[in-house]
């Protein structure tokens, strides 16, 4: 596996060239940037460029209707108006407010567009809209933290009913930034956000991400290196982050070189722990057990022929076997079933002093007793629950997913991978991933099965908790969108080479 690097890196850190930032942080780089020497104007120029040219790019040469706020997302508003009047389009602005009410850079920048302004209202806003063929929405940015109302609601109701294609600046208008949340109940659509240096959390997670079309990071003259006083802890999720820790075979390696898997396997649901078993193989662990009742070995046995398949009769016979040190990690959850016994088993594994990845049933059957689980874990463990498994172990966390994500990692003890479209993967150290690359069509059984064995193949060969979630959530993602439509669980692993092939060119 090649080292992978991303665009933009700073002094080396990956973790830079895809930070996430939010509202305040982002504010943060602007003002380090003008302190630096960089004025402000000159960054409400470039970024009102940024958006007059993805409506260039996007789009053939027709009417746009300039909608513009009362701030800087206004600004930027009137940048694009003018380069795009300038450039020929037939450009119509209006404006939320009066005039005489812009302030600094944005007042400036309205005394450049010198173009007709239209006050926008609630009574004109279904008029200007079915008059343009494009719509720039600049009313509002990733600040606000109130429902839309009066003629800016107007507007976006009207560019509902119309499907007027929509440009957004920073981010759709109505959607908070710091966590993708509609505020109230309206929000403007966009096809396609331009925002600046960095994303936010509304752009990768629902229902942000939904609203925001294609998301264009556009460089406005920011330093990249105004990052490193910001002190962001969340990022994109991104192979840059953890691509070089893959572990390389050499001629000389050895299959227990790369760790061996033991996945747990309950005794209805028989296929749930063969997905995982076969995942965790084609991430590369150098071996894979799974572990089954006497009973159920025939089923078992026919997992793969690469699966090494142990009939263990009883928790003691589970924790003697367990007992090997190069068995170094645990998957228990798929098909495990609600019982003692699952029970009995994590209480083992993590025990053992194993990594532990803890799926499904393994975290459901602690619905009742959540601390039990919480003070057994000691060392490497990923807890991959779904929004439903989630709230029976952690009811009392509220708010937007990646801040319940990173309360429920602090709280116990282990990373949590909280599972979506929008993957949220916390460390209770307080770092947090995004995941932005998952496909619809991973909407399917058997899928979450075979997450929980990427991620206990990538432990196997000595990754951290972390990094492991992390690059399994986007591996993950990256085979469905190689498999594509049509596929079922089983297509997830056979797709990992290729994914593998496309993953050392980036």
């Amino acid at each position: 596996m090649a080292e992978c690097g991303g665009e933009g890196e700073i002094a080396g850190d990956p973790a830079h060239a895809h930070a996430v930032l939010t509202v305040t942080e982002m504010a943060k780089a602007d003002a380090a940037a003008m302190a630096a020497g960089v004025p402000g104007e000159k960054l409400m120029e470039n970024a009102g460029r940024a958006v007059a040219d993805a409506v260039r790019v996007g789009y053939r040469r027709r009417p746009v209707l300039v909608l513009c706020g009362p701030g800087n997302n206004g600004g930027d508003g009137f940048v694009a108006a003018r380069l795009l009047h300038k450039s020929g389009w037939p450009v119509r602005l209006a404006l939320l407010g009066p005039r005489g009410a812009l302030k600094g850079d944005a007042a400036a920048h309205a005394v450049l567009w010198g173009e007709d302004v239209t006050t926008l209202t609630s009574d004109n806003a279904a008029a200007l809209v079915a008059g343009a063929s494009v719509v720039i929405d600049a009313l509002f940015g990733a600040g606000l933290s109130r429902p839309l109302a009066g003629a800016a609601r107007a507007a976006v109701e009207a560019v509902a009913a119309t499907g007027r294609p929509v440009v957004a600046v920073d981010v759709p208008s109505g959607v908070a930034g710091d966590d993708g949340t509609v505020l109230g109940d309206v929000a403007m659509g966009a096809h396609m956000t331009v925002t600046f240096f960095r994303k936010k959390p509304a752009h990768l997670l629902l229902p942000g991400r939904a609203l925001c079309g294609e998301v264009v990071v556009a460089d406005i003259g920011i330093p990249d290196a105004v990052l490193g006083s910001i002190g962001s802890t969340v990022v994109e999720n991104h192979p840059a982050q953890w691509a070089a820790q893959l572990p390389r075979r050499r001629l000389d390696s050895h299959k227990y070189d790369f760790g061996h898997a033991v996945i747990v396997g309950g005794e209805a649901m028989t296929g749930a722990a063969r997905l995982a078993a076969r995942a965790a193989l084609r991430v590369g662990a150098g071996l894979v057990s799974l572990v089954c009742t006497p009973g159920t070995f025939a089923v078992y046995a026919q997992a793969s022929p690469s699966v090494i398949t142990v009939p263990l009769d009883g928790i003691d016979a589970f924790r003697d076997w367990l007992a090997d040190p190069r068995k170094n990690v645990v998957l228990i959850g798929p098909g495990a079933g609600l019982s003692e016994s699952t029970r009995q088993h994590v209480a083992a594994a993590l025990a053992a002093g194993k990594a532990v990845v803890l799926d499904a049933d393994a975290l459901t059957c602690f619905a009742d007793r959540p601390s039990d689980l919480f003070r057994a874990i000691a060392g490497r463990c990923v807890l991959t629950p779904h929004e439903g498994e989630f709230a029976r172990l952690f009811p009392d966390l509220a708010g937007d997913k990646l801040s319940r994500a990173r309360a429920a990692a602090k709280l116990s003890g282990a990373v949590v991978l909280l599972k979506g479209a929008d993957t949220v993967i916390a460390a209770p150290d307080g770092r947090a991933a995004i995941n932005g690359n998952a496909p619809p069509h991973l909407a399917t059984a058997g899928s979450g099965d075979v997450l929980a064995g990427l991620i206990a193949g990538l432990l196997a060969q000595g990754l951290d908790s972390f990094p492991a979630a992390c690059a399994g959530a986007w591996l993950h993602g990256a085979a469905g969108t190689v498999a594509g439509r049509g596929l079922i669980s089983e297509d997830l692993p056979a797709a990992l080479p290729r994914v593998f092939r496309q993953l050392s060119g980036i």
